[in-house]
């Protein structure tokens, strides 16, 4: 059997996957460091390859005057 890879994380796996507490998750969300959820009908979800990009640095360069 093949191991799934989340594609859409909610809150607290999004904190994890950046190994932070959920506070300093919100708060980085919050100030736009880090991109809003995305809704999926009542859901709210981070992409995960766009955490792992931004952890990676690939979401830096050219997107410095994008408001998340």
């Amino acid at each position: 059997m093949s191991r799934i890879f989340p594609i859409a994380v909610g809150e607290k796996t999004a904190a994890k996957m950046l190994d932070l507490p959920i506070e300093s998750f919100r708060s980085l969300v919050s100030d736009g460091t880090l991109p809003r959820p995305r809704s999926i009908g009542p859901h709210e979800r981070w992409d995960a390859e766009e955490l792992r990009a931004i952890i990676q640095g690939q979401m830096i360069n050219g997107y410095e005057d994008v408001s998340w």
